[in-house]
């Protein structure tokens, strides 16, 4: 399900597809983020990084009336503190989303998918 806005000369609908490439590139600029992991990569086994055309597999963005509920799915550099990583993440794209959707992010989840030696 798409989002929805109805305004004084029409409809505007937004794609879960859009929000969920924000959301990727939102948590992909944090610090400590080697990149997005699959949101499939319990199944897979492996937690390979996505590339920057792909981020949107990593973000699951679930659309209720007035609020946005998101997933990210992310890899973290080794020696980084990961609740600072989470933190950082949840308040970027919730941020983000808001600021270029214009409505409510109820809440971000974020799942780490792995961690990696960063050269």
């Amino acid at each position: 399900m798409d989002k929805e806005f109805l305004g004084k000369y029409g409809k505007i609908i937004i794609d879960k597809d859009v929000i969920s490439k924000l959301a990727g590139i939102a948590a992909t600029e944090c610090c400590g983020i080697v990149g997005m992991a699959s949101s499939h990569v319990i199944a897979d086994g492996i937690a390979g990084i996505l590339g920057r055309e792909s981020l949107s597999k990593g973000v699951d963005v679930i659309i209720k009336d007035d609020s946005i509920r998101i997933k990210v799915n992310i890899v973290v550099g080794y020696g980084i503190n990961i609740s600072v990583i989470a933190r950082n993440v949840m308040d970027n794209v919730k941020y983000v989303v808001e600021k270029h959707v214009g409505t409510t992010v109820d809440y971000v989840d974020v799942n780490i998918q792995g961690v990696r030696v960063v050269d």
